[in-house]
C-alpha cells in the first residue's frame, strides 16, 4: 500500500531533475557566519526549543497559510527559541526555499531546512538560501545513502539532524555517526503521533552521546516534562506555535519548565 512518505518522496525524485538544472553551475558560497546549534546545546544548561514554522502538512492540512513568516520567526526568537525550522516542501507543506530565505533575513539565529532530502543537490539549495542544519530522515532513505548525505552536508559547513522513529533508523543514525538525533513522535506511514517513541528510544540515543531532539507531538508543558524525563536536549515544535492564539503565554508556559533544566 503506498503511504503518504511515498508520495513525497515520489513528487521529491521529479523536483530533483529540476532543482539540478536550476543550479548548474552555481558557485557555492564560503560559509561566512557559523551559526552553530550543536555547539548551544553543549554550552547551555536548559532544554532548547526549535521553533517551526509550516504553512500546512499532510495530516492537518492547511495550518495557517496567511502567516507572515518574517514576523512569525521574529516572534519565536524574541519569545525565546534558540532556532528556527523552516518547511520547504511545496505541495505537501506549502513551504519554499524562498521561505527560508526570508527567515535568514530576519533571524540571526541557527535555521533548520526541514524537508525530505535524497540528494545531495537539496543539499546545496538549503546552503544556498541560508540553512545552518538540515534534516534527513531515516525512513526516506538507506543506510548507506543516510551517511553519505550526512558527510555531503558536513563538508558543506552544515550541521544534520537525523530523524528516527523506531529502533532500526536509530540504529542507522548511530552508524552515521550522527551527533543530532531527532525522534520524531509522528509515524512518517501513518502519521499517528505517541510522544512514547522518544521515551522508548531516548535513553539508549542519549547512551551513545549523541544530543536528542524531541519532534512532533509537544503541545503543552506537560508533553516538555516527558520528554526532558526521556532525556531530551531540546524539542521542536510547528503546529502548536502555528495555531496558538497566544504564542507569548505558551512559550512562557514551556520556558517554566525547560529552564529548570535538561539532560545534557
Amino acid at each position: 500500500m503506498t503511504t503518504i512518505l511515498d508520495s513525497i518522496l515520489a513528487e521529491k525524485r521529479k523536483q530533483i531533475v529540476k532543482l539540478k538544472e536550476e543550479i548548474a553551475g552555481v558557485q557555492m558560497p564560503v560559509q561566512q557566519v557559523k551559526r552553530s546549534f550543536i555547539q548551544q546545546l553543549q554550552t547551555e544548561d536548559h532544554l532548547s526549543i526549535i521553533a517551526e514554522f509550516k504553512r500546512a502538512s499532510p495530516s492537518k492540512g492547511d495550518i495557517n497559510v496567511n502567516m507572515n513568516l518574517q514576523e512569525q520567526v521574529l516572534d519565536y526568537v524574541h519569545f525565546g527559541a534558540d532556532a528556527v525550522s523552516i518547511l520547504t516542501d511545496t505541495p505537501f507543506f506549502k513551504g519554499s526555499f524562498s521561505d527560508l530565505s526570508e527567515g535568514r533575513k530576519a533571524v540571526k539565529v541557527p535555521i533548520l531546512c526541514k524537508d525530505f532530502i535524497i540528494d545531495e543537490v537539496q543539499i546545496m539549495k538549503a546552503k544556498l538560501a541560508g540553512a545552518d542544519l538540515i534534516l534527513l530522515i531515516a525512513a526516506a532513505l538507506e543506510g548507506s545513502r543516510l551517511k553519505e548525505l550526512s558527510h555531503f552536508a558536513t563538508e558543506q559547513g552544515l550541521e544534520v539532524l537525523t530523524e528516527v522513529h523506531n529502533e532500526a533508523e536509530m540504529e542507522m543514525a548511530l552508524m552515521s555517526d550522527a551527533k543530532l538525533i531527532g525522534v520524531n513522535n509522528r509515524d512518517l506511514k501513518s502519521f499517528t503521533v505517541d510522544l512514547s517513541v522518544t521515551e522508548r528510544l531516548g535513553p539508549s540515543i542519549r547512551k551513545e552521546g549523541a544530543f536528542l531532539i524531541s519532534e512532533s507531538g509537544i503541545k503543552s508543558a506537560e508533553d516538555v516534562k516527558r520528554v526532558i524525563a526521556a532525556g531530551a536536549n531540546g524539542v521542536l515544535i510547528g503546529g502548536a506555535f502555528m495555531e496558538a492564539d497566544n504564542l507569548e503565554e505558551l512559550f512562557t508556559g514551556m520556558r517554566h519548565v525547560y529552564l529548570g533544566g535538561a539532560a545534557k
